[in-house]
């Protein structure tokens, strides 16, 4: 039998012309086209478009007049953006607290504990329940007259507060909500990675005389990093841009503004105040520092012991 070689080249130029292939072909590409397009259409265009409004003079139905720099000189100068850019950062608090409880979670759920199957459907249960929904059930829960949680305290003797009309328990009480949200949705990813972790990597440190701790340590922690460094990107991501909880909690920002955040006071500028471009500018800067912290988190990853690949 006569050695066949055939070059990656000679692989790259054959161009296979069967019917068969050239439908597969065409099925890939619109997969491939489909979400780009729509990236494209619900992403890039709105941003550029957003980009040059925040420049202009723009009630969103009219003409855009473009003045320049003057909505940012506005924006620096106003004491509201700076108090819900704080609100914002403050509210993020709950992101390692929901991270640290969702691995415990995580570590207990994985045990063979009676009826861990269930736990685990009811800690998932909020991360697919409506948020409109859920905040409309806090709100109430909060409430300082007949609240579940003023109720609950009453039992031990503790007269609660009016959670959500009051400037220092208002923000305590959004991340208590939002932590009780997303606890399920990070439970579940540190299970996967805990499962996925092989059984021998344990037995041997055991042999070895390892200790439990040294086997998180060693094994378990770097196995879940990548995990944790997408939690802790997404959570960046998406608690920079609470605006639900908000608008349903505390429809008028709460009391001196200590609950209202930057896509809330953006929202409010768009949409009551019909300052579209005035928004477009408060957007822009939102966005460019939620690029600069992930550009840090990629960083500090790639400077760490246990890269991310």
């Amino acid at each position: 039998m006569k050695n066949v070689s055939v070059s990656k080249n000679d692989l790259k130029n054959k161009k296979p012309t069967s019917k068969l292939f050239r439908s597969e072909y065409k099925a890939a590409f619109l997969f491939i086209i489909i979400p780009v397009v729509g990236f494209l259409t619900f992403s890039i265009i709105p941003g550029l478009i957003s980009l040059y409004a925040s420049f202009t003079n723009w009630n969103g139905l009219g003409v855009m007049e473009f003045i320049g720099f003057e909505n940012y000189v506005t924006l620096f100068n106003d004491p509201y953006f700076w108090i819900t850019l704080y609100n914002t950062f403050f509210l993020m608090i709950g992101i390692p607290i929901g991270l640290v409880l969702s691995f415990l979670l995580a570590v207990a759920l994985n045990r063979k504990i009676a009826g861990r199957q269930v736990f685990r459907v009811l800690y998932y249960i909020p991360v697919v329940s409506s948020l409109a929904a859920i905040s409309i059930l806090w709100q109430w829960a909060y409430n300082g007259d007949y609240g579940l949680v003023n109720q609950a305290l009453d039992i031990i003797g503790i007269q609660g507060p009016n959670w959500l009309d009051n400037t220092e328990t208002v923000k305590p009480a959004i991340i208590i909500m939002t932590v009780w949200k997303g606890l399920g949705h990070s439970m579940l990813l540190y299970l996967a990675a805990i499962q996925s972790v092989p059984k021998t990597f344990y037995e041997a440190a055991e042999l070895d005389g390892a200790s439990p701790f040294q086997s998180f340590k060693n094994i378990t922690w770097p196995m879940v990093k990548p995990i944790t460094f997408f939690l802790i990107i997404t959570s960046i991501i998406s608690g920079s841009q609470i605006f639900t909880e908000i608008n349903i909690m505390t429809p008028t920002g709460g009391p001196q503004y200590s609950s209202a955040t930057t896509v809330w006071y953006t929202w409010t500028q768009a949409f009551s105040n019909l300052k579209m471009g005035y928004a477009s500018s408060i957007a822009t800067i939102l966005g460019f520092l939620i690029f600069i912290i992930t550009a840090i988190q990629f960083y500090i990853n790639s400077r760490s012991q246990y890269k991310l690949d």
